[in-house]
């Protein structure tokens, strides 16, 4: 027993990672992507934004578009890259470039819940209700929450929030 305790106590001190002083064990793990660090950004963004404090969210969104920027230059045209872009292009006030993203990725990914809800937002904010519609029919067989949020933005039941 007392010889089964030594071996199990030998292998646990020798076979543990060891970090030398100013090191942690999180400069071993996987370093962030771009786009990573964006989905992050927006977050926060989206998180000032409820709370009001629109300057601040503004940046962060700045932030994660020029983080997404990178990533499309890196993995070009990656319907989720080109959702966000969309995203955070429309929070910056650039509703035809944001339009613009979405439908890259939906010329990839035409059945992609995100962008059909994005875009169908976008539309509702550019007063394209009969637009906005078409996307909704699209979400209208996921059974997804993207489907109702968009379904109460259209109906006025949801005040959007663009």
């Amino acid at each position: 027993m007392i010889k089964r305790l030594l071996v199990i106590m030998f292998i646990t001190l020798f076979t543990t990672n060891s970090f030398s002083a100013g090191s942690d064990s999180s400069s071993s793990s996987k370093v962030k992507s771009n786009y990573d660090k964006a989905v992050e950004a927006i977050k926060f963004a989206k998180k000032y934004e409820e709370k009001g404090k629109l300057e601040k969210a503004k940046k962060r969104y700045a932030k994660a578009q020029k983080l997404l920027l990178k990533s499309n230059k890196e993995k070009p045209n990656k319907p989720d890259t080109l959702n966000y872009l969309g995203f955070t292009t429309r929070k910056l006030g650039d509703y035809e470039n944001g339009e613009k993203y979405y439908l890259l990725g939906l010329d990839i990914k035409p059945d992609h819940i995100g962008i059909n809800e994005y875009l169908g937002e976008l539309y509702v904010a550019t007063n394209r209700l009969d637009l906005a519609k078409e996307r909704l029919k699209i979400l209208e067989s996921c059974d997804c929450k993207e489907y109702k949020q968009l379904k109460d933005i259209i109906e006025g039941t949801k005040k959007s929030k663009y």
